[in-house]
């Protein structure tokens, strides 16, 4: 009987060592194959994001080798320093415009923007709104021939190497925040995920699909409200750096001292509009530096 035992308990010890080998071995597979998905052409010349500084709004610049996309634009009063961000950098044409959700703090300063560059598509989680801010866009469009697309989750856009997907609204919210426009931007092994102002059920929604949420940097929803931001949310997301667009001494109180906390407990690296003005990262495809304002 103790012979037996013993046979038994090595054969036991032999399973879990061999199936210890074969996960390990099953990792190194996966993540040499992911990485080599993960390649850039070589051609590709990198990519920037800018957070810009439009008080308390969105207003986000992507360019990937060469070619440019802007996720949001401000409010109302932003349209002109929208257009000179445009006219300083001499972007005169956008690949893709992204208005997240039609309220004023993201929708107001897209007019700008098209004053000054042509766009080859333009998106929005809505096609009418009663709103002038968001009456503005869609004339501006409707100007340049443009029609206002409503894309799908799971809509893949190209921008140079970068490959920008919609991973959120996946049905429709009765809270139009919650049907925010969500995207996962991968540019090589780096990854960017914009929130908008997508609340708590967006969230949970996310996390119970398929979509990767893991971001080397998060662009934090609803300004740092605590309606945003729950916490498993941002577990699975883990970013390196997290960014709030947010206006000076806002009447809303945003960030939320909550949300805050609960980035710090996660080890993110916190910027913020309204203390550290435009926000920009410079990807080489393999990782993310910050520029800083004098390079």
């Amino acid at each position: 009987m103790s012979r037996r035992r013993g046979r038994l308990a090595a054969l036991t010890v032999f399973l879990c060592a061999a199936l210890i080998i074969v996960c390990y071995a099953a990792g190194l597979w996966i993540r040499f194959f992911r990485d080599r998905g993960n390649d850039l052409p070589e051609d590709a010349t990198g990519m920037e994001i800018t957070f810009l500084d439009v008080g308390e709004g969105d207003a986000i610049l992507v360019t990937a080798d060469g070619e440019s996309m802007l996720v949001d634009g401000g409010l109302p009063e932003c349209s002109d320093l929208i257009y000179t961000v445009l006219k300083n950098r001499e972007l005169d044409h956008l690949r893709y415009v992204v208005c997240t959700h039609p309220h004023s703090d993201h929708a107001g300063g897209l007019s700008g923007a098209l004053r000054y560059a042509a766009v080859d598509e333009a998106f929005c989680c809505a096609a009418e709104y009663d709103s002038r801010s968001f009456d503005s866009f869609v004339k501006a469009l409707e100007k340049q021939g443009v029609e206002l697309q409503i894309p799908q989750a799971g809509r893949q856009l190209q921008l140079g190497a970068a490959v920008i997907t919609v991973i959120s609204p996946s049905k429709q919210y009765e809270e139009l925040n919650d049907n925010s426009l969500v995207l996962r931007i991968d540019y090589g092994r780096t990854s960017v995920l914009l929130a908008g102002d997508a609340g708590y059920q967006a969230e949970l929604d996310m996390m119970d699909s398929d979509y990767p949420l893991r971001a080397d940097i998060l662009k934090v929803g609803h300004h740092g409200s605590g309606s945003s931001s729950y916490y498993y949310f941002l577990d699975a997301v883990e970013p390196e750096y997290a960014v709030i667009s947010v206006g000076r001494d806002n009447e809303n109180g945003h960030p939320s001292q909550n949300v805050l906390d609960k980035l710090e407990k996660l080890g993110a690296e916190v910027f913020r509009t309204d203390t550290d003005g435009d926000i920009t990262f410079i990807s080489d495809g393999k990782t993310f530096i910050k520029k800083n304002d004098n390079s």
